[in-house]
């Protein structure tokens, strides 16, 4: 077995993409500052670095699958870990089954801080990790997704920062969400091709390219559209509307996504990651806003 770098075993759990668990978890803290809720902030930066541990989990658990599968392939445009010989398929399982304990160990060291409610939401996150290549494979990874990377963390973190459900923060999840099942909707609408050659079945391949092309327009663009609302609503401060600034990113994005088709999927062979960095701007900005609204 080869030694393998820091930033090698680094790449492999692919970091880019952590924006998706870590940035709900900030945008809710920042919300529940906006509120006056009472915040247990080691608790709440407990759950940032809990939920970055399994998300990296998660993404090796499914790449260990997908290799297996033949989803990933010398040809295909995902990781490329296992299939450049750089890992071994046992040495990732053996770094997402680590991984994963770890996580569990974080989770238990949390409840133990709180309470045992959290338990619920630990267990729900580790079947969405354990069970996402199967669900992936059976159209329902967006589905999983959208609650491992939206409901579970902004609900879960409201819980452990205040030590109460605050269902209000559903409310914030919904846009962070549609964004982050963007990041996989992206990636699944690319592959279309690929996947379809591994004999799998994903959200984007049930709907065909023409029609996932507006899903994904409206999974980047309905959240501005949702913050506004709710900003006239009285619901969120009138500062939430600097995340229109990440419309920038997202129409070219939307634009890319709309030009491709089966013979040039080269357009949107990276924007996944670029969908994860707007996922990163977008609830950057979003947690500016509350925080500027708190001192304001």
């Amino acid at each position: 077995m080869k030694k393998h770098s820091f930033a090698q075993w680094l790449v492999a759990v692919r970091p880019w993409s952590f924006p998706a668990s870590a940035m709900p978890v900030a945008v809710t803290l920042a919300y529940l500052l906006w509120r006056g809720e009472a915040i247990d902030w080691l608790a709440g930066v407990w759950a940032f670095v809990n939920i970055v541990v399994f998300h990296a989990a998660g993404n090796v658990w499914s790449d260990y699958f997908d290799f297996r599968k033949g989803v990933d392939a010398e040809d295909t445009f995902g990781a490329k870990t296992m299939t450049s010989g750089e890992f071994s398929p046992r040495e990732m399982l053996r770094l997402a089954i680590g991984l994963l304990v770890v996580a569990l160990v974080l989770g238990v060291g949390l409840m133990l801080m709180t309470d045992w409610t959290l338990l619920w939401f630990g267990l729900a996150g580790a079947l969405t990790v354990l069970l996402y290549p199967r669900l992936k494979y059976s159209a329902l990874g967006d589905v999983d997704i959208m609650l491992a990377y939206a409901l579970l963390p902004t609900l879960g973190t409201s819980f452990v920062a205040t030590g109460a459900l605050v269902w209000e923060v559903l409310w914030i999840a919904i846009p962070i969400g549609l964004i982050t099942v963007a990041i996989l909707h992206s990636n699944n609408t690319r592959d279309i091709a690929t996947d379809a050659r591994a004999e799998i079945k994903t959200f984007a391949m049930q709907l065909g390219r023409r029609i996932s092309k507006g899903v994904y327009a409206f999974e980047v663009l309905a959240p501005f559209a949702l913050i506004a609302t709710y900003v006239v609503l009285g619901m969120l401060p009138v500062w939430a509307l600097l995340t229109l600034v990440a419309m920038v990113p997202a129409w070219q994005g939307v634009r890319d996504m709309l030009r491709h088709d089966d013979a040039s999927t080269e357009i949107i062979a990276n924007l996944d990651e670029r969908t994860a960095k707007l996922q990163l701007v977008f609830s950057l900005l979003f947690t500016i806003a509350f925080v500027i609204a708190y001192f304001v």
